[in-house]
């Protein structure tokens, strides 16, 4: 469902123009976000590398990994249950420090 129903136009100059959408792009939003986000006081962060993407899915297999050993410890009765899940929410809270480090915007 639309959010937005009223229409804005401006007047840029080329060289306005060229430096927005290069600014919007730089960030990984379409220049209407962009626009928006300035607007509301917020500074977008620059997309991150590729590299980030890479650490962020490797993280998450960790994670994946460790539950399941998690749960088939704790059915076995054999490892400390509580341990393993404060890993779960320390891996957790290390990936939303990523997060916010490389993708979440500012407020000014």
């Amino acid at each position: 469902m639309q959010t937005r129903f009223i229409k804005k136009q401006i007047l840029v100059s080329r060289e306005e123009d060229q430096l927005i959408r290069q600014k919007a792009e730089q960030v990984g939003m379409n220049v209407s976000a962009y626009m928006r986000s300035r607007a509301l006081d917020y500074n977008p962060k620059e997309k991150p590398p590729k590299e980030f993407y890479d650490a962020i899915k490797e993280i998450r297999k960790v994670g994946i990994n460790l539950n399941q050993i998690a749960h088939k410890a704790n059915a076995l009765n054999f490892i400390d249950v509580p341990y393993y899940k404060k890993q779960v929410e320390i891996l957790n809270s290390i990936i939303l420090d990523i997060k916010r480090k490389y993708l979440f915007m500012d407020k000014k």
